[in-house]
């Protein structure tokens, strides 16, 4: 396994700092869809502060805020592509701290969204034949090529042939992170020769289709995941979604690294989005958050009454199966209960429902209505609900903590690893954690932890100790900067 235990002591090697592209979808501030927008805006501005020469390379889609970007910084990057060689602009940002090159092409990226797109897979393999583009007209190559996910998996396989054949990219080596396995960038064979791939068919073939994540996986040096727990379960047959025989293969090579929190984001004693702000030794103004949510949602102003709130896409990777099922016995906890999400009809269906049959206990916003509701449902609710079918790191159990949102989490991959169950005994732990994926199991942990919240001062206890926990990026970017060091030298 990659990466020991003392890494987090680790500093940059004193021949001078590496030099790390990150490549990615989506990021912070940019463009969002998921937690792995918040993973790479984060670990850039950490690696950065920890020392590292540390850049970022992603898409620039037609809804992103053009005041976070200066430029244009080239605009003659030619790229090889389909026999031709278009040329695009690239755009700059130091919004970050650490420096940010947006890729301008229009025609794949002036969409009004992100995914979704019959031809993703074709425009995110431009977006990696771009970026590999721009990195020859950058400050020297990278020591490492940090790519996330399947739409990055198309530049693995390039950069793993290129350096075989141009000195510039000789000792550039290549870290793959899977933030979702499920997720798997399929598309059709026949597509790989018009893309440039026939070459490296079999790295991408899974089940008759062509797999970018796969391929990814196959051509990089190492590869890491977002917590140690999901490095294990990715290797089983239940949660390898048919990639855990290469998983197990390449294990020496993979490492669990829990993300972290941008404290400088994620605040509540600084954020500008709520409507007060608080600490771990002064709670009084999350009462104040928890009265400005009540109102927002247009629920009775009755703070006393417990909120217990979720955020996430209305997919049942997240456990809205379990939802549906329990709303009833939710209710009959005497909570109000509040959601924020979009994703499949049939969830949005259930929560209008719901809030239809109870528009005095039910609050619901389908859709993602940017960060300051999110912050705003993070500050004034009093507990947070995850009851993932699997969740391989999650963000929102951390944020919760931070704001003193007591979370209610399925123990599996990166919430297993990040919350402690509460023991009234030591008066130890973060949360409440429930093994089975069932209703029952779910509906018992719900009120064990309301029935703490009825006792102030133990509540309290829990809030202080989920608030005081140090999620922060910079311990996980130790943990990336030895993981970095040890590929680089071999």
């Amino acid at each position: 396994m990659l990466v020991s235990e003392q890494s987090s002591k680790t500093k940059v090697q004193s021949s001078g700092p590496l030099r790390v592209a990150i490549l990615s979808p989506e990021a912070v501030p940019f463009a969002k869809v998921g937690g792995l927008a918040d993973v790479s805006g984060a670990l850039p501005k950490a690696l950065h502060a920890e020392g590292l020469d540390s850049f970022l390379i992603l898409p620039l889609y037609d809804q992103i805020d053009r005041s976070l970007l200066t430029g244009p910084f080239i605009e003659d990057l030619e790229v090889l592509w389909r026999g031709k060689r278009p040329r695009v602009s690239i755009w700059k940002s130091d919004a970050m701290e650490a420096p940010a090159y947006l890729i301008d092409a229009p025609y794949y990226f002036a969409r009004g969204k992100i995914y979704g797109d019959n031809d993703d897979f074709e425009r995110f393999a431009f977006f990696c034949r771009a970026a590999i583009a721009l990195l020859k007209r950058l400050d020297g190559p990278p020591d490492v090529f940090h790519c996330n996910d399947w739409p990055c998996g198309f530049a693995a396989v390039e950069i793993r042939a290129r350096r075989r054949q141009e000195e510039y990219f000789a000792n550039t080596k290549i870290l793959f992170s899977i933030h979702n396995i499920a997720y798997q960038g399929f598309f059709n064979p026949s597509d790989l020769w018009w893309l440039d791939f026939s070459a490296h068919t079999d790295d991408f073939m899974l089940k008759g289709a062509a797999s970018a994540l796969k391929a990814g996986i196959i051509a990089s040096d190492a590869l890491s995941t977002v917590s140690p727990r999901y490095a294990q379960e990715i290797q089983t047959p239940e949660q390898g979604y048919g990639l855990e025989w290469l998983m197990r293969a390449r294990r020496d090579r993979l490492a669990g690294i829990t993300n972290g929190v941008d404290y400088d984001i994620w605040n509540p004693e600084t954020d500008p989005h709520i409507a007060a702000n608080f600490s771990a030794n002064d709670l009084s103004g999350k009462r104040l958050c928890k009265l400005d949510l009540l109102r927002r949602f247009g629920l009775p102003e009755e703070p006393e009454r417990p909120i217990i709130a979720i955020i996430s896409r209305l997919v049942a990777q997240k456990g809205y199966d379990l939802i549906r099922q329990a709303a009833r016995g939710i209710l009959d906890t005497g909570a109000f209960f509040i959601a924020l999400g979009a994703g499949a009809k049939e969830y949005e269906d259930f929560l209008q429902s719901w809030h239809d049959t109870a528009p005095n206990r039910v609050g619901i916003y389908k859709g993602f209505a940017g960060e300051p509701l999110a912050h705003q449902i993070e500050a004034g609710a009093d507990l947070f609900l995850m009851p993932s079918l699997y969740e391989p790191c999650g963000l929102n159990q951390m944020y919760s903590m931070r704001y003193g949102t007591v979370p209610i989490v399925r123990a599996t991959g990166g919430l297993d690893d990040t919350v402690q169950q509460f023991d009234p005994a030591t008066n130890q732990g973060t949360g409440f954690k429930f093994g089975p994926h069932t209703v029952a199991a779910m509906l018992e942990k719900i009120r064990e932890a309301l029935y703490f919240y009825k006792q102030r001062e133990v509540w309290e206890t829990i809030q202080r100790n989920g608030m005081t926990t140090d999620n922060s990026w910079s311990a996980a970017a130790r943990k990336y900067i030895q993981l970095y060091q040890e590929i680089s030298e071999h």
